[in-house]
């Protein structure tokens, strides 16, 4: 019988191919080192270790269909249908292959480089350390006509891998239950899931990836959920993003090209925004600091775009340097790299650090870009006249930024006047609320502890600055109180618009808007502020949404707050006791202003007994994707939104 192919070895896959580097001990002890916290956002990245598993062998050509399942317990389960972790007996290690993966850490077929080209867990440490901070995992493995099953507690086997039938199928299946006495919370959010799930199908055309949320079913019991699958990939994400803006040009430019065993994708639209967006990945690892990848693009951009323009006459009569922002404004990009050895900078994995793959992207998008340029002058030609503007929009910019910044400078204090400064000068110690209204506003500094809390009055609805010109936003009163307020300048060397925060006054900048339509409307024309031109302050975990209550339940000298109607309904019924429930008096607050100093203290800005929601961006392509929806212009997409999120709608206290 003669040895099979270099080709049919490199396929197998089996005990031989696990590599184990180190033990799993420090997981339960120090969990936030491996999964970033024990928070909310630590408790989903459970669930994207396990998909990665699967998308891995999607990757390597075995897998076309994973299936995650949110359980009414708040368990999950991810079903592939890929080869299978090996379940054979694992020489070195003197135990199951299925056993080693799920209870070492660094131990996984990704270290084999026959097994996987690219990867995205990248450390192996993602099912282990899934199984260490579960208080229950089962696996179940079908391969080679046979199903196995192995189940664990807090990491430890419980009995090592039997068999326990015959299996048409083959794949993995992992259920899990996080532990609660690790994690702060143990509920899963669904659109939280959905979206990276959303995210992944378009990062990995072909896979259909199907989440389903059993704990919310319909009168006919079926559980809701979605089926995720992108045959254009980068150019529907592009599209999906940019659904609420509108396009200079018809088609989403696409390219793709691979060299040295990295493979490249980029697309990207310009529209008739003034923002940049561009999202990248790595081995669908959303690098949110960008990396080599972003600068080979931006790079080849500038240069092609210039180049092109310069040799069509087309910057004759411009009376400014063009800058590489200009290229940028109002441009929605995804940059995609498959490396078969990644260097991340920083714990988070947000960073490529490959100096390799600058020039890699920059060469590929560089010669495709041309091509397109030359097959497509018209288009070029509507792009180029966009960076025009965008440059002469840059300078009235800075003339607008300089102004403001020059003011607060030269002003004495440079502070506004209607801020209501608190004592305290350490900028860790100090909070300031952004509160809508002079009446609310009044109130508050009335309530408010003046050692550590600064009260800032916003008149109206603030500018929204989805549809605003840069120069604009620097002209509007309020936003320009907001940046003295802060203490904060745009423009540092070498990038005029990253934000200066050396001398930001507070670390806590908290929202406080009625707990109506209208007050949402303004906490989410403030939001958009800052993530538009202030994300930084986001990333720092800086800002807040205050939540103050709806009803006051009151009977005799007896009160409750409650900050939504099955509380309200609650506190009737206790109240009432053996009486009658109508004799309960119920204040229905519509706004900030109907609390007096005290109660708006009590229950809104106590540190002992309010209740802050701090803001993050866990998924920054689906952020910008739903700041553009709502703000923007076109009325289908917010009106599907609403209608689609209208039923899960809470308030989160």
């Amino acid at each position: 019988m003669s040895e099979p192919s270099e080709e049919v070895k490199k396929s197998q896959y089996g005990a031989e191919n696990i590599t184990v580097l180190e033990g799993l001990e420090a997981v339960r002890k120090r969990p936030a080192m491996y999964i970033g916290d024990v928070n909310t956002r630590g408790l989903h990245h459970l669930v994207y270790e396990v998909v990665d598993n699967s998308i891995d062998e999607a990757l390597a050509g075995h897998c076309k269909n994973i299936f995650v399942a949110i359980n009414e317990d708040n368990s999950i389960t991810v079903e592939d249908d890929g080869r299978g972790i090996p379940v054979d007996m694992h020489q070195k290690e003197g135990r199951s292959a299925l056993e080693v993966v799920l209870t070492v850490l660094h131990a996984g077929g990704k270290f084999d480089k026959d097994s996987y080209k690219v990867s995205g867990g990248l450390h192996g440490v993602g099912v282990s350390c899934v199984n260490a901070l579960s208080t229950q995992l089962i696996a179940t493995v079908c391969r080679d006509g046979k199903e196995y099953q192995q189940e664990f507690h807090i990491g430890a086997p419980l009995y090592s891998v039997k068999e326990i039938g015959p299996s048409t199928k083959r794949g993995t299946k992992i259920q899990f239950k996080p532990d609660e006495s690790i994690f702060t919370t143990t509920e899963y959010n669904y659109e939280t899931l959905a979206a990276r799930m959303r995210e992944l199908s378009y990062l990995n055309r072909g896979i259909s990836i199907t989440i389903t949320d059993l704990r919310n079913k319909d009168e006919n019991g079926v559980a809701h959920g979605e089926k995720f699958f992108s045959e254009g990939g980068l150019k529907e994400f592009v599209s999906f993003l940019d659904k609420a803006r509108q396009p200079l040009i018809p088609e989403v430019i696409y390219m793709e090209g691979a060299k040295d065993n990295v493979i490249v994708e980029v697309a990207f639209q310009y529209n008739d925004s003034y923002i940049e967006n561009i999202h990248s990945y790595v081995n669908n690892i959303n690098t949110i600091e960008g990396g080599t990848h972003v600068v080979g693009f931006r790079r080849a951009l500038t240069r092609v775009f210039k180049t092109w323009a310069t040799k069509n006459d087309l910057f004759k009569n411009l009376k400014t340097e063009i800058s590489g922002e200009d290229f940028r404004e109002g441009i929605t990009c995804l940059v995609s790299v498959k490396v078969p050895e990644p260097s991340f900078e920083g714990q988070t994995k947000t960073k490529l650090g490959n100096s390799e793959v600058d020039g890699i992207v920059a060469g590929i998008v560089g010669e495709k870009l041309e091509y397109y340029l030359e097959e497509n002058p018209k288009e070029a030609r509507i792009i180029v006249n966009k960076v025009i503007l965008a440059a002469t929009a840059r300078l009235a910019a800075k003339k607008a930024r300089e102004l403001v910044q020059r003011k607060s400078v030269l002003g004495g204090s440079g502070l506004p006047g209607k801020l209501a400064d608190c004592s305290d000068k350490n900028p860790a110690a100090c909070e300031l609320y952004l509160v809508e209204g002079d009446s609310a506003g009044g109130t508050a500094k009335q309530g408010r502890n003046r050692a550590f809390q600064a009260i800032l009055p916003l008149r109206g609805k603030i500018l929204n600055v989805e549809k605003a010109m840069e120069h604009k936003i620097y002209e509007n009163e309020e936003i320009k109180n907001i940046f003295t307020a802060l203490g904060v300048s745009k423009g540092v060397e070498g990038d005029e618009k990253a934000l200066n925060m050396i001398k930001l006054r507070y670390h806590k900048i908290i929202i406080m808007c009625d707990a109506d339509v209208d007050g949402s409307h303004i906490t989410t024309l403030i939001l958009t502020f800052f993530f538009r031109h202030m994300k930084e302050m986001i990333e720092k975990g800086y800002i807040y949404i205050a939540s103050p209550p709806l009803y006051l339940v009151k009977k005799g000298n007896k009160q409750h707050y409650a900050w939504n109607d099955e509380e309200r309904k609650k506190f009737i019924k206790e109240l009432a006791g053996d009486g009658k429930e109508d004799s309960v008096h119920t204040q229905r607050y519509k706004g900030l202003g109907e609390m007096n100093a005290e109660q708006l203290w009590e229950t809104t800005m106590n540190p002992e007994t309010r209740t802050l929601k701090q803001v993050s961006v866990d998924n920054a392509a689906e952020a910008d994707q739903i700041f553009s929806m709502l703000m923007g212009d076109e009325v289908p997409p917010r009106r599907e939104f609403i209608e689609a999120h209208a039923k899960y709608a809470k308030i989160d206290v």
